[in-house]
């Protein structure tokens, strides 16, 4: 083979091998959702960037693809990753206690455009578990506010049971604009009920320049691009995260194609009019 193909093979196959990290500490933000903070066993961290994600694997069960979540500028040397229950991997990895050692490999993916948004308008717009790969963003305006005009946090659940970071929401209300609604509620909920799409129509930002970073299920992110194109923001100025089935992370498996591109590999960020074509056909 020629030396630059030997080269790329040798550097994917260095990839697939998952490094050890400790658990430092754990939160659970709620019923199954759970954050950890992870350091290298040897000292040395592979520095992550706001969009970017990492394969966490458990030992004798299986890894699992999962977005940073934390204030990359803050966390010195832990990386941070919110995870939701749902399977084998991500119950062993939400079960992980301080002490704990579990594999990461990466980070892998390209990052959230950041510099498109400096001197406008930032509008993030999170649907459920759709948060946490936005979070670094919010963090990042919040301590570089004066490189933006207005940060908009536009965030819907299933129930208010279902919200996430609800203590942080309320403390970057105090800062920049965050508005939260739920598709159901029972009584004991005071506050807006509805998708979250119903949230941008009054929401206070300027369609003219403002750049917006979505995350969500498939169809609330199609969804939202809608009615964010319906106020008037161009289609290269909305920033989606898909999500597939990624098991390798360097473009090898072909799991996450998703029409011509790889999901791992050219994303997990993809601006609005890459995608929209490809997300209109069902099953793909």
């Amino acid at each position: 083979m020629a030396t630059a193909v030997v080269d790329e093979v040798a550097a994917a196959r260095g990839a697939m091998t998952p490094l050890p990290y400790r658990v430092v500490r754990t939160q659970q933000e709620n019923h199954d959702n759970w954050t950890l903070e992870l350091e290298p066993v040897d000292g040395a961290i592979e520095p992550l960037a706001p969009g970017q994600f990492t394969m966490l694997y458990s030992f004798g069960v299986g890894e699992v693809p999962i977005s940073t979540s934390g204030d990359l500028e803050h966390n010195g040397t832990t990386i941070v990753h919110t995870i939701r229950a749902v399977g084998a991997v991500t119950n062993a990895l939400c079960a992980a206690q301080p002490g704990d050692v579990i594999g990461v490999r990466g980070p892998f993916g390209n990052t959230w455009p950041v510099e498109a948004a400096h001197g406008r308008d930032l509008v993030v717009v999170g649907g459920g578990v759709g948060l946490p790969p936005l979070r670094p963003i919010v963090y990042h305006a919040l301590n570089h506010r004066s490189d933006f005009e207005r940060v908009v946090v536009l965030y819907g659940g299933r129930t208010p049971d279902d919200l996430l970071f609800t203590d942080e929401l309320a403390a970057w209300a105090k800062e920049i604009d965050v508005d939260i609604t739920v598709d159901a509620a029972g009584k004991d909920w005071t506050g807006k009920v509805g998708v979250v799409t119903k949230l941008i129509p009054p929401a206070q930002f300027d369609p003219e320049t403002a750049v917006c970073y979505v995350v969500g299920p498939e169809i609330m992110m199609r969804f939202t691009a809608l009615a964010l194109l319906a106020r008037g923001i161009t289609p290269d100025r909305i920033w989606i995260s898909m999500e597939r089935t990624m098991r390798c992370g360097v473009g090898l498996c072909g799991h996450c194609q998703l029409g011509p591109t790889l999901i791992c590999r050219d994303g997990p960020v993809y601006r609005w009019d890459e995608l929209a074509p490809f997300l209109e056909v069902p099953e793909l």
